[in-house]
């Protein structure tokens, strides 16, 4: 095999076409979670994000790992927002002014990664770093015929890294030595994300998430404590002068008790007295707890209105508002997935079954995020403004309604009169001699190539209607329907002739229409009496 470089110029470790990396510091994959969000204070987080700065990650990856586990309202807003990436189509793109042969590379990547096992898993494994700071599959290649593929990318726990003590953004894996060992490349997809600026190891957004938590987490203890008590009387245990340690220790059992049993005893000479019940509420504890989960939703989503409504602001308005935002973060999301997945997985693909391939010219992973159109409002308002004489590229209604450009051989939708299409006022108006000719065109239909009548029944009323004189017309109806008879005889489709109907109707004199259309309906069925068995 030739001598494979990645993307900087370095060659890359072999070993890690072969097994991975991880095998080699099986140790690490022992370790248990420490959960530290057990007796969390704030001096107990302090001390985890102060460690984190000086790159042991492993207690805050697994407070963020207990955070997510514990609190339903932090999982439920990252799940939105890791999840809304899986709703984005994508494809592989060729570079600009591609060749022939980068074109056919960008579809045989595309084919790859669309037969990719677990491909959606892959996508939320990676925006596991929305709120780590970043996030690390490691892949298992495997030879298929003369192609490289993966055989699984497996998501490693974020406390099996550190990074270096002078540089936040190095990367390691914990191998025992001081520094650790980096990343094998082409053995891993490290998705690096920036919920924020600075960082790595400060990056993450369950830094931000972890201060709400904490505080949100006494206000639920406090709120226990207080239900566990509310509506009880206070029990107040007196015993006589002289009582011994033992009959003390009696009566505050059974002043303990007798709340939960309704029942109890006491030593004789000894009273309980029973005062108003415990006072308060619960508002204060649900105050702030509702405080701490705004927060977490604003910091996750941007917003709390697309979260839960909390009936006195929200809106149907300020909810789109809010929506928009959380559209921004997920193109925010996708482009820098595009740049992790094209950088440790797209690179490596091409290298190792195309060849040595320059990165400038290197195909890309890209997530569609464009926000289809109003189809309505454009279907309504393009043929106006096209009929008025405004040039509106194709590639720019394409691209406005995320509808695909066609493609040679594709089947294509055809509108049979595409003049129809615009609104009555901007349609072309025939000019006598297309009418005629429009006629003519017709009336060949009813005849086959060796010139016999297909429809007699039809052609027989052709021939009628030409030969009516427009005089007998007129003198039946009122002068107002001449011009649609004239149009008929002209030639004019019978949309257009029904329009011409529509205008002249309010027009019309109704006996004489009432007493055409008897007649007409007469002929008719006296035509089709007469001929029924012909």
């Amino acid at each position: 095999m030739p001598r494979i470089l990645d993307l900087n110029g370095n060659p890359i470790q072999r070993e890690a076409l072969a097994e991975p990396q991880t095998a080699r510091i099986s140790w690490v994959t022992r370790e248990f979670a420490e959960h530290p969000s057990r007796g969390l204070t704030p001096q107990k987080l302090a001390r985890i994000l102060e460690a984190a700065e000086q790159g042991d990650l492993a207690a805050q990856a697994d407070l963020g790992a207990d955070m997510e586990e514990k609190d339903a309202h932090v999982f439920a807003e990252l799940s939105k927002r890791k999840r809304a990436i899986l709703t984005l189509d994508w494809r592989i793109v060729p570079p600009r002014n591609a060749s022939a042969t980068e074109k056919k590379q960008a579809e045989q990547l595309q084919e790859w990664l669309t037969d990719l096992p677990d491909w959606d898993d892959v996508l939320l494994d990676c925006l596991d770093g929305i709120g780590q700071g970043f996030s690390a599959l490691e892949i298992a290649w495997q030879r298929l015929g003369s192609d490289w593929l993966p055989q699984g990318l497996t998501h490693r726990p974020q406390r099996w890294f550190q990074t270096l003590p002078h540089d936040g953004n190095a990367l390691r894996l914990r191998d025992g030595t001081i520094e650790g060992a980096e990343p094998w490349k082409f053995g891993w997809v490290i998705h690096r994300h920036r919920a924020k600026s600075g960082y790595l190891t400060r990056a993450g957004l369950h830094r931000v998430l972890s201060w709400p938590y904490l505080f949100k987490n006494y206000s639920v203890r406090d709120l226990a404590e207080f239900l566990e008590i509310y509506g009880l009387p206070l029990r107040l245990g007196k015993y006589p002068a002289g009582a011994t340690d033992q009959e003390k220790a009696t009566l505050l059992r059974a002043v303990a008790e007798i709340g939960h049993n309704a029942a109890g005893i006491i030593p004789e000479g000894m009273m309980i007295e029973f005062q108003n019940a415990a006072q308060g509420s619960e508002e204060p504890f649900q105050a702030m707890m509702d405080w701490c989960e705004r927060s977490q939703s604003k910091a996750i989503l941007g917003g709390t209105l697309t979260s839960q409504a909390d009936g006195k602001t929200s809106t149907n308005a300020l909810g789109a508002v809010h929506n928009e935002v959380r559209h921004d973060l997920t193109v925010s999301d996708a482009r820098q997935l595009e740049g992790t997945l094209t950088r440790d997985l797209i690179y490596p693909l091409a290298v190792l079954n195309f060849g040595q391939v320059d990165p400038r010219r290197l195909p890309r992973l890209e997530f569609d995020t464009r926000k289809p159109e109003d189809l309505k409002l454009y279907a309504e308002s393009l043929p106006k403004l096209v009929g008025l004489g405004v040039k509106i590229p194709v590639k720019w209604v394409h691209d406005k309604l995320a509808i695909p450009q066609a493609q040679e051989g594709d089947e294509l939708l055809v509108a049979p009169r595409p003049e129809m299409a615009l609104p009555p006022e901007l349609r072309p108006v025939p000019k006598p001699a297309q009418t005629a000719a429009a006629s003519r065109q017709y009336r060949v239909v009813l005849t086959n190539a060796q010139g016999e009548v297909v429809y007699p029944d039809q052609a027989a009323l052709d021939a009628l209607a030409d030969n009516l004189p427009a005089d007998a017309i007129n003198a039946g109806l009122d002068t107002a329907l001449a011009p649609v008879l004239t149009a008929i005889r002209d030639g004019a489709t019978p949309d257009e002739a029904f329009e011409g109907l529509v205008a002249a109707y309010p027009e019309m004199d109704d006996t004489a229409l009432r007493d055409l259309l008897a007649r007409a309906m007469f002929v008719a069925d006296v035509w089709g009496r007469l001929n029924a068995h012909t």
